[in-house]
């Protein structure tokens, strides 16, 4: 698991600005990942909506007044330019 988001700061458009509880800071445009989609992402391709981004304390992730929120695993290792391990697969005893 890594670190939480404790920090976001809309900085234009689809670009925001998060910071972890490690100290890590970092922008992710997030264009890419909400234009063109349904569901609960369609609310976010209107920019004053996409604005009303929070942080939420208990899961330390970004949350939208949709309910929306996004895995803050992913969020990290997409600031650290890192890729998200795989998860680890169940052994099942023979």
């Amino acid at each position: 698991m890594f670190p939480r988001v404790i920090a976001v700061r809309h900085l234009r458009e689809y670009w925001l600005e998060l910071t972890f509880a490690d100290g890590q800071k970092g922008r992710l445009d997030f264009r890419e990942r909400i234009t063109g989609r349904r569901g609960p992402f369609a609310a976010l391709q209107d920019v004053d909506f996409f604005k009303q981004v929070q942080v939420d304390p208990e899961a330390g992730t970004l949350v939208w007044p949709n309910d929306l929120d996004l895995d803050p695993d992913v969020l990290y290792c997409a600031v650290m330019g890192i890729e998200l391990p795989e998860p680890e697969q169940a052994q099942i005893p023979a």
